[in-house]
């Protein structure tokens, strides 16, 4: 079996989680074509018993971003076509059928921080370090980071990473956003799949209009967020799983907020 066909990623099915580990430790899971187009079948096949996914690297990185040893000299053409097969792949992320919890540790640079970025709820280790060297190497992101990452952190701070080449602690990617937890040492994927266990038993409706909702309502104008808002509610709120839940809450058999703290 040559590398490029090669396998680079390891799903486990378990209690309606899926568990993605990127399998390139050798490269501190840097991203070849393959590997992106595997992330993107993987999301694109999940098991209808699916509820939500935890991604993780293998060994000490989360994903060290482009592979520069497979990078091609490609025309513009070639060149936008290569960037919008990982937008594809990274859609499938942000935008697929459930939530997705990244575990952050060691590398998450370049397109590893595109692939974070795009997922849903991101938790970090204190060995997780975050930068953009694509400027020191004559490139621009390509991965959709020139998107999702100034809606994190603001475009100034992204411009500031690019031109410099700045590397972000663990501590300041948590002020920043790029994590929304930060945990200890070797705490990562343990955390990772008990908020992944958590959201799975949201109601699929209830998780769905979030991912896809929540993120294009914040980018329109007022007035069309308020429509939009009132139009997710109403769907939400007739789907048979949520009125059994609003059911169980008003019948007292349902936690309360605070709870599960």
């Amino acid at each position: 079996m040559s590398m490029s066909s090669k396998p680079q990623l390891a799903i486990e099915i378990a209690d309606h989680i899926a568990t993605i580990r990127i399998a390139r430790p050798a490269k501190r899971n840097a991203l070849s074509d393959s590997l992106v187009g595997q992330l993107k079948r993987s999301f694109e096949e999940l098991p209808a018993e699916v509820n939500a996914v935890v991604l993780h690297g293998e060994g000490d990185h989360f994903c060290a971003g482009l592979d520069l040893s497979e990078l091609k000299d490609h025309d513009v053409f070639g060149g936008i076509e290569h960037s919008r097969m990982w937008h594809s792949a990274f859609e499938r992320v942000q935008f697929g059928r459930v939530p997705v919890v990244s575990v952050l540790c060691g590398a998450v640079v370049g397109g590893g921080l595109e692939l974070a970025c795009s997922t849903h709820v991101r938790v970090a280790e204190p060995s997780a370090f975050y930068a953009l060297p694509e400027g020191q190497r004559g490139l621009f992101v390509g991965g959709g980071g020139s998107v999702r990452i100034p809606r994190i952190i603001g475009f100034s701070r992204m411009t500031d990473l690019m031109l410099t080449g700045r590397v972000l602690t663990a501590d300041e990617g948590q002020q920043l956003g790029l994590s929304h937890y930060l945990v200890g040492p070797g705490e990562g994927l343990a955390r990772a799949q008990e908020l992944a266990r958590r959201i799975a038993t949201n109601a699929p409706l209830s998780n769905y209009a979030v991912m896809h909702a929540l993120p294009r309502i914040a980018s329109q104008p007022m007035e069309d967020g308020f429509f939009m808002e009132a139009l997710m509610a109403a769907i939400t709120q007739s789907d048979p799983a949520a009125k059994e839940r609003m059911r169980a809450f008003l019948e007292k058999r349902a936690s309360k907020v605070g709870d599960q703290r």
